[in-house]
């Protein structure tokens, strides 16, 4: 496992804050919808980005890591468009205006960094210590995958029962209305929360969740704290811009989350016989690649025949 000393993590992140930053206060200072054009734009950018970053890995850490990273990096944007299916859900379930709707997956985007940071440093710690936590991740990954196999996206929308919301709603003010594109505002000298701010509560917790689901899977790649990390991080980050480009093409992914539910049991079966079978990484990204494949093909003739139907 190669060592990551602190001026790197140091200098990823602020690389991420500086073009977070850039994204936030030179191409998107005020609220505006984001077209179709924009978005594949910003989409073709981050991804652009990604490839770049590992290229970096490829001559700093060799193949193996960087295939790694690849590998970690494409369960964790398959998992982030199935995600796209929830925030579409809780975007009409609040009937939030879409020039507001780039702001609150901004933020949530940055909560996002912090939390998952957080959970893979702690999984790190618990994997070195008990080494034997791979196996429950593993089974972990397996329940996951043959849940999600037979739930629907509605299953895992519930605004109404969300424990944050409803605590953060005893403990202070709330305006059950839109406020321009503002989190709080002074009302009479007292301050208040809106419901985009609501909104964004949702989305945060809405993505802790599937961080508990997609940061074990990426953990059977590599324990490599530093690269489970990078490859979380860079696979978010176009999830906003990504959401905009597909928002009105989600019928093409039908049956991705029926691929992703296999991608994430062959990855906790992968996990659980580690002990005994070592299963090459090139292998396991040709499963990951080739399923998902078949699930976005599968999804487009479904589409086409569905059109075709009703012409």
């Amino acid at each position: 496992m190669p060592t990551h000393d602190i001026t790197q993590w140091i200098g990823f992140n602020a690389l991420i804050l500086i073009l977070l930053g850039v994204d936030l206060v030179v191409f998107n200072r005020k609220p505006h919808e984001v077209s179709i054009r924009e978005a594949l734009l910003w989409s073709a950018m981050w991804i652009g980005l990604s490839l770049i970053f590992n290229v970096f890995v490829y001559f700093r850490y060799g193949p193996d890591i960087a295939l790694r990273w690849f590998t970690g990096y494409l369960i964790e944007k398959s998992l982030s468009v199935d995600n796209l299916f929830v925030f579409l859900l809780l975007f009409s379930y609040f009937k939030v205006p879409p020039k507001y709707q780039h702001k609150v997956l901004f933020w949530g985007i940055i909560g996002a960094l912090v939390m998952r940071g957080a959970l893979i440093l702690l999984g790190a710690a618990l994997i070195e210590r008990f080494h034997w936590i791979l196996y429950v991740f593993g089974l972990f990954l397996v329940v996951t995958g043959v849940k999600m196999m037979y739930q629907s996206e509605d299953d895992t929308v519930h605004p109404e029962r969300n424990i944050a919301v409803r605590f953060f709603r005893k403990i202070f003010p709330v305006k059950p209305e839109y406020q321009w594109d503002l989190f709080f505002v002074r009302v009479d000298g007292k301050l208040y929360a809106t419901l985009l701010f609501v909104v964004l509560i949702v989305v945060e917790t809405t993505d802790l969740v599937f961080a508990v689901d997609s940061i074990p899977a990426i953990f059977a790649i590599t324990t490599d704290p530093f690269i489970v990390y990078t490859s979380n991080v860079f696979a978010i980050l176009g999830l906003r811009s990504l959401y905009f480009a597909l928002a009105g093409m989600m019928d093409m992914f039908h049956y991705l989350r029926h691929g992703l539910s296999l991608v994430l049991s062959f990855i906790g079966v992968k996990m659980l016989v580690s002990g005994f079978i070592e299963v090459p990484i090139s292998i396991a990204l040709g499963v990951v690649a080739v399923v998902l494949g078949a699930a976005v093909i599968a999804s487009i003739v479904r589409a086409r025949r569905l059109k075709h139907k009703e012409t």
